[in-house]
């Protein structure tokens, strides 16, 4: 055979082991851990494997589930032994550990928003940032959706045209309420005693912030006239200026007259400038460089449910912005979506179907307008191996398939059909020239061709905010291979075909 066709043969084998790899692994893939959560303490990390569960062995996420559902809730701590690819780690509690997991994928292809579902936001800042600044924006942001406990989350910058820079924020499973929540505040977290500051948000002035055990959580819930109303709890600690600070401020404070076991003024609590609490200060306090506090709050509803579910989303607000700080921009939302995974797995199946009528349609056509079953074969092969190393090519560079994507697939053998086309038509014109020369001159209008529509794509990478990205680059991906293999290879193939 000729070098060609080697080649293609090989780069559409390596295009299988970069989409299936070679072992199947049993478990389960932890997809988050909760921070300062023990699971977290004791060392277990996303992306980890779980195998085992107290020498029980794992499979799926079933096998996960019946054992941790046989286990937990329990009224005593337990010993719970979870051994990973990474090792053994032991946790003692008595609840569920905090921790998401799913089952192992059978491939590399990762698939985005569209198909897997979950909320997308495209996020811009209210002033004209730079580029250096979007990716201070962007770590931060990160932190903040890591630390409340979000999974599968893709946060990338993207510009337009016109060059404005924008966060596009992506969160496999999450809800567009849930996102908005988080993003929509700048997070600019104070504490104040009258007019003077004693601490913000991050880790400059918290060094610690209590969200497990006994001592962070709801404590209490009562009802009344207007429905019911639960209070949570958390220490924090604070750094060794900030505690200076709080002594400074209060040591100018007097007792409290009518309370007298506390100071005259509260610790007032701000977030994005707005009141959210007033904690009592003891007089003990009066002067003193401490460093533990116990932050408090309330939620309220019209049922003791809808307390507490308020009350530990303001729980978690509060702890968020005070491990991570206020973002350095204001931001404002310009576009929020969302989708359902079975949606996402409709269009996946619809697209199957319909990618595989439409190759076996031209087949039909090849050949019915050339006579020679042959011919068909190879234009159905060279099809499937452009999509093959398209896809190999995303699992390689781990690009996230989503419905942009998929279409500059079906773009992408549009055009290898076209060009295949052209290379058949050719081959058959004229006598007048070698197969050879019919073939070669084929492959000069291609390449016209191809560079013709690479530059008409470009625009689209950076169009709609980025939105259109993964179309341009699939399809940029699709041409390119299409031109230095598939259709080299193709071009041999008729050679070989017409000659017999």
């Amino acid at each position: 055979m000729n070098w060609k066709i080697w080649l293609l043969i090989f780069v559409v084998l390596g295009s299988l082991l970069a989409i299936v790899p070679l072992g199947f692994e049993k478990g389960v893939e932890i997809i988050s851990v909760e921070q300062n959560s023990t699971a977290y303490e004791q060392g277990l990390r996303q992306r980890q494997i779980i195998t085992h569960i107290d020498e029980q062995k794992i499979t799926n996420f079933e096998d996960y589930k019946e054992i941790i559902n046989s286990k937990f809730p329990s009224i005593e701590q337990q010993k719970l032994i979870i051994t990973t690819k990474s090792g053994k780690f032991i946790l003692f509690t008595d609840k569920v550990p905090k921790i998401s997991v799913a089952d192992i994928e059978k491939t590399r292809i990762k698939t985005g928003l569209d198909l897997s579902g979950g909320a997308r936001a495209l996020v811009a800042t209210q002033e004209k940032i730079s580029n250096k600044e979007l990716n201070d924006l962007i770590a931060v942001t990160s932190q903040r959706l890591n630390v409340y406990g979000l999974k599968d989350i893709i946060i990338r910058p993207v510009t337009d045209l016109s060059g404005n820079n924008y966060m596009l924020i992506e969160i496999a499973g999450s809800t567009p309420e849930e996102l908005e929540n988080l993003i929509a505040q700048q997070g600019k977290f104070e504490a104040k005693i009258g007019n003077k500051t004693v601490f913000v948000g991050g880790e400059k002035d918290i060094t610690y912030v209590g969200r497990t055990g006994e001592q962070a959580g709801i404590y209490s819930c009562n009802s009344n006239a207007q429905g019911h109303i639960c209070n949570f709890r958390f220490p924090i600690s604070l750094s060794e200026d900030a505690a200076k600070k709080h002594a400074e401020i209060t040591d100018e404070l007097i007792i409290n007259m009518t309370n007298p076991e506390y100071l005259d003024k509260k610790l007032d609590l701000y977030l994005d400038e707005k009141l959210v609490n007033s904690l009592f200060i003891s007089k003990d306090l009066k002067g003193s460089e401490t460093t533990q506090i116990a932050i408090s709050g309330a939620g309220a509803g019209e049922t003791e449910r809808q307390a507490y579910d308020s009350a530990t989303a303001d729980m978690k607000q509060l702890q968020t912005v005070l491990i991570t700080g206020s973002l350095p921009f204001k931001l404002q939302i310009e576009k929020l979506d969302t989708i359902s995974p079975l949606l996402g797995k409709k269009f996946i199946n619809t697209i199957l179907i319909a990618g595989a009528a439409a190759i076996l349609a031209v087949g039909l056509v090849v050949f019915l307008r050339y006579r020679k079953i042959k011919i068909s074969i190879a234009v159905l092969l060279t099809s499937l191996c452009e999509v093959l190393i398209i896809l190999g090519i995303s699992a390689l560079f781990k690009r996230n398939l989503d419905l942009p994507a998929i279409a500059g697939i079906i773009a992408a053998i549009g055009t290898g059909v076209d060009s295949q086309i052209i290379i058949l038509d050719e081959s058959q014109m004229s006598h007048l020239l070698s197969l050879k020369q019919r073939i070669k001159r084929a492959l000069f209008i291609i390449l016209g061709t191809y560079i013709t529509t690479l530059f008409a794509l470009l625009p689209l990478m950076w169009a709609g905010a980025g939105l259109l990205k993964g179309f341009a680059i699939t399809t940029i991906i699709g041409i390119s291979a299409g031109v230095f293999i598939t259709r080299p290879a193709f071009s041999e193939m008729v050679k070989k075909i017409l000659r017999d």
